[in-house]
């Protein structure tokens, strides 16, 4: 049993913790800051190269052991982990690099990259299932916060590589081994689960606000000082105070528990019993240790006996199947058609972004676009207010009058990203190029910050963590399927019929943008049906604007 950290501001400070933790494990959106150092120094060719850039998004993305291992130990044993991958994984490289180690063999380098980015699902996992369980009642906010501060790392990252670290790979290299380790053993002690709150704070929504606007802050600062810094010969000095502001925005979260500690405020609580809004939590003792999303799952004799003498007869219900909304075991939610629908709606859409994300400076340079870091940044950017919006968005959308599921907003947007790759493969100009790629970037955001609530949702937090993994790969999936295959085949057919090294001109990705068209027509398709049988869970969770855990939840 994980003991829970009581009162009101351990949540706030595990969640300022988090946020350090997220930018750290944006570790795997680095490679292309160190993979020509890679191809230099060590000789290695294009293929080569591509095939270490395979190892890097299997790394990110396969997170199923510490999906499992979240039910199994506590937040400080999977950061520990995710800390000795970052370390070994990420050190082996430095060394090759570096070539304090001369003649590390390939296949030890591509093992290392696997290791190294693995870090990320150990880091993002014990982090987000563990803030997701202490704001229970807050989850597509909390999903909003933490997955766009990982879509703003690789700002975070780039700018210490090109202000303190002058473009050095193997200081960049150095930096992941042992900068990544010392933030995860100094959070680790402050991300740990607590109490959730028995009734939502009022001043709950000002505290979330506060991080958003803290957040939004420091996505425009990073582009703002990526323009400047590409414009303009900045000095050490210059570079040095930027830096220095971004830690100072990193750290704005810090600000709620340091408030909460200097100004305390007496937060009104329900009486129990109270027909205002019923506790996240059945009242029984009993009950309460069955229904713990940090307990064992399986109901003993002797806790049946203890319910039992307690009165809760008709509410344990021994080996009866979950429901939708209440907690499932991994092998109960996978057999669920609301599970492979999630899964698919998910696939096609981040499928379908990741597969020009992969492409973005292929596309933008058989455009004739010159500098495609603009577009990157652009990318990354509306990815960030993609997933910040759709995690505030999607929670009001639930607690509405009409109770709307939050998977309305991935039809919405994969009906959007029909439109974007119908402009893509039109080609018109150059503006019509970033205004697709500046829409894309929000609609895909849009897809993470939409499944992780939902997941938890309709399948509870008790194994929210493999199940959101097993989610996540939708993501390596799609990137092997579309981008690989599919836009990979076409731009090599097409650059064949041409005499330059590039491929140039809109014919390099029409098929492919066409194709991707179809691909979010069945996506918008898929999740129109799905927010449609899911949307009686939501009614029952939501009722009245205000969440609230079925008190069957507890008692499987």
């Amino acid at each position: 049993m994980v003991v829970l950290k009581a009162g009101s501001r351990p949540p706030w400070v595990g969640l300022g913790a988090a946020v350090w933790v997220q930018i750290a494990a944006g570790n795997a959106y680095t490679f292309p800051l160190y993979s020509p150092s890679l191809k230099s120094v060590l000789g290695f060719n294009q293929q080569q190269l591509t095939i270490l850039g395979v190892a890097n998004d299997i790394g990110e993305n396969v997170g199923i052991l510490p999906g499992i291992a979240c039910n199994k130990f506590p937040p400080w044993a999977v950061l520990l982990v995710g800390v000795c991958a970052s370390f070994f994984g990420y050190g082996v490289l430095w060394l090759a690099v570096s070539q304090t180690v001369q003649s590390i063999p390939y296949w030890l380098l591509w093992l290392a990259l696997c290791i190294g980015t693995n870090s990320s699902a150990w880091l993002g996992t014990a982090v987000l299932v563990t803030n997701m369980k202490n704001f229970p009642v807050s989850r597509g906010t909390v999903a909003g916060i933490l997955k766009g501060y990982v879509g703003l790392s690789a700002a975070v990252f780039t700018e210490v590589y090109t202000m303190v670290l002058s473009g050095s790979a193997s200081k960049h290299l150095l930096l992941l081994t042992l900068g990544i380790p010392i933030i995860g053993l100094v959070m680790m002690y402050f991300v740990r689960p607590c109490t959730p709150a028995s009734g939502e704070d009022s001043s709950e929504n000002g505290h979330f606000l506060f991080i958003q606007i803290a957040s939004l802050t420091l996505a425009v600062y990073l582009l703002a000082t990526t323009i400047l810094k590409d414009y303009f010969a900045l000095g050490d000095n210059i570079s040095y105070v930027f830096i220095g502001v971004m830690v100072v925005l990193l750290m704005a979260p810090l600000v709620i528990p340091l408030k909460m500690t200097l100004f305390p405020t007496n937060i009104k609580k329900l009486p129990e019993g109270s027909d205002e809004t019923e506790p996240l939590l059945t009242p029984s003792s009993s009950l309460t240790n069955l229904g713990s999303y940090y307990e064992s799952e399986d109901v003993t004799e002797v806790d049946l006996l203890l319910a039992v003498g307690e009165g809760a007869v008709g509410e344990v219900k021994k080996k009866r199947k979950p429901r939708r909304g209440e907690d499932f075991k991994f092998r109960e939610a996978v057999v669920k058609a609301d599970f492979w629908l999630l899964w698919l709606v998910y696939f096609l859409g981040v499928g379908s972004g990741v597969t020009v994300l992969n492409n973005l400076a292929q596309i933008g340079v058989s455009l004739g676009v010159e500098d495609t870091t603009i577009l990157l940044s652009l990318f990354s950017f509306c990815n960030f207010l993609g997933r910040l919006g759709a995690g505030a968005v999607s929670e009001h959308l639930v607690r509405s009058t009409k109770t709307i599921p939050r998977t309305f907003l991935m039809s919405v947007t994969q009906l959007i990203m029909i439109l974007i790759f119908l402009l893509y493969a039109s080609a018109l100009s150059s503006v019509t190029l970033y205004a697709a790629t500046g829409l894309l970037g929000v609609c895909y955001g849009v897809q993470f910050a939409v499944m992780i609530p939902t997941a938890s949702e309709l399948f509870g937090l008790r194994h929210f963590g493999i199940i959101f993994n097993f989610m996540q790969l939708g993501n390596p999936v799609g990137a092997l399927l579309f981008s690989a295959l599919l836009a990979g085949q076409v731009y090599d057919s097409e650059a064949a019929k041409q005499t330059g090294p590039n491929c140039m001109g809109p014919n390099c990705f029409r098929a492919t943008f066409l194709v991707l068209a179809g691909v979010c027509g069945l996506g918008s398709l898929l999740s129109v049906v799905l927010t449609i049988r899911i949307r009686p869970v939501y009614q029952m969770l939501y009722a009245g604007g205000s969440f609230r855990l079925p008190q069957s939840s507890s008692s499987h």
